[in-house]
């Protein structure tokens, strides 16, 4: 998917639009990320997130990377290398294994080309991670931004159908692999996310 991922900031998360944030953060290895979670202020600024999403739960205690190095590493190994596959894929077809991946990955593309979007395959495939959130916050700018009720309405369809058929699928089962795994950073912001995705269905749910 081509976009532009800009640096976030930590300081005001009503401003900040989430789909992208969280498709800058499970990107791969770069010194600009890794300079993002060595932020002095990193902790407060995720528990604010927190506790804007509602979770429940005690906010974990914060670790984070000393070097890039052990970042880069983390990354590799949770979701990227492994036998026969790394711990935590960032794919969809990596955890839903009830059709083949190529049917997985079309049906993506099917999605994208709704807003005529094309997965970058330099990049990432149909069914990662960092693809569906970029694809997600293309349509949520789209219905944010249309001056035509019927296009909002569609758009509104499009990112409720797409959370349903496939982030929602399966982020929750990512969520708990990565937790037993209780890598730095990872498993907190995988927690964030699935918290977010449940907040954007429900605020999706009430203004249907």
């Amino acid at each position: 998917m081509i976009a532009v991922q800009q640096r976030p900031e930590v300081t005001d998360w009503d401003s900040i639009d989430l789909y992208r944030f969280f498709a800058f953060v499970f990107d791969r290895p770069s010194q600009e990320r890794f300079e993002w979670f060595s932020q002095p202020n990193i902790s407060e600024g995720l528990q604010r997130l927190w506790d804007n999403l509602g979770l429940d739960k005690s906010f974990p205690q914060f670790q984070n990377f000393p070097e890039y190095d052990a970042y880069e590493a983390s990354y590799i190994s949770l979701f990227d290398v492994g036998m026969p596959a790394p711990p935590v894929p960032l794919s969809e077809s990596g955890h839903d294994r009830s059709q083949p991946s190529q049917n997985m990955a079309l049906e993506n593309v099917n999605f994208y080309s709704v807003l005529g979007l094309k997965a970058d395959m330099t990049q990432n495939p149909p069914d990662h991670l960092v693809t569906q959130l970029e694809f997600l916050s293309a349509v949520r700018y789209a219905r944010e931004n249309s001056p035509n009720p019927e296009n909002r309405r569609e758009m509104w369809r499009l990112e409720t159908e797409f959370l349903d058929r496939h982030l929602l699928n399966w982020v929750p089962i990512a969520e708990k692999k990565l937790s037993k795994e209780n890598p730095p950073v990872f498993s907190l912001l995988m927690t964030l996310l699935l918290a977010f995705l449940h907040h954007q269905r429900a605020d999706l749910s009430r203004g249907q």
